[in-house]
């Protein structure tokens, strides 16, 4: 197993990538912390978690509020013991042209995606900091590295994240800690439209080499490598697990 006896946090676990990710990370040997607003989804996600034999709790948090951030780190590492893996998932959608888009609706996204990640790597890093090792991975988009129509506040929280996790990596490797990015494929259920929707469906797998959707399985094999002792030596980096659409 090669995160066993590890801690690890990951947010936005209720449902599409973080799911698999806190399953990936039980079987592998982790005590997971799932965290999200939605506290079905999250309870359900801890429940598949232990149901196959695995150790997982969840705690609510709004990620947009460092107070409640720092308190939930408070509580896991009470809970857990020291965080070793630290995994900012979270995000919303709210998609709007440009000339249509509210100040609202920008914030929003902005908040919960790139002032949470932010919020979530200081928390990790204080934290990690004094015992000199630690795992941090941040979640960013292709639409982040090269933009998107009618959602200019995801692809501007998006390319935010790339420079929360570059500069953090250049801050945090004097101290054993690597942070690296993850750009995965549209498989969460926030982009169902782009699946589902003939408009769009055929046009966006047309850009995929491999010419077919992935799995949230398939991009939680990404994160269990960068938080393993295998990813030593690999920090700064944005890994694209996208099936070639990114080449």
């Amino acid at each position: 197993m090669r995160l066993k006896e590890k801690t690890a946090v990951v947010t936005g676990a209720a449902q599409g990538i973080g799911r698999a990710v806190v399953q990936a990370f039980a079987a592998e040997g982790a005590r997971v912390v799932a965290v999200d607003l939605n506290e079905e989804g999250g309870e359900e996600t801890t429940k598949l978690v232990t149901d196959s034999g695995g150790e997982a709790v969840f705690h609510r948090a709004d990620v947009s509020q460092v107070a409640e951030v720092e308190g939930m780190m408070d509580r896991c590492e009470s809970e857990f013991g020291p965080i070793d893996i630290m995994v900012n998932n979270a995000g919303i959608v709210r998609a709007a042209m440009l000339h249509k888009m509210t100040e609202e609706y920008f914030d929003a996204v902005i908040a919960v995606h790139l002032k949470g990640t932010w919020a979530g790597t200081q928390a990790a890093a204080k934290r990690m900091i004094p015992r000199k090792s630690g795992r941090i991975i941040n979640v960013t988009s292709g639409a982040g590295l090269r933009g998107t129509i009618g959602q200019i506040n995801y692809s501007s929280a998006k390319m935010g994240i790339v420079g929360v996790t570059k500069s953090a990596s250049r801050e945090l490797g004097r101290y054993g800690i690597t942070v690296n990015c993850i750009s995965p494929a549209a498989i969460t259920p926030m982009t169902d439209t782009i699946r589902t929707d003939e408009r769009f469906q055929a046009k966006y797998l047309e850009r995929i080499p491999l010419g077919r959707w992935g799995t949230a399985e398939e991009m939680a094999g990404g994160f269990v490598f960068l938080a393993s002792d295998e990813a030593a030596y690999v920090t700064g980096i944005v890994l694209r697990i996208d099936g070639g659409m990114s080449t």
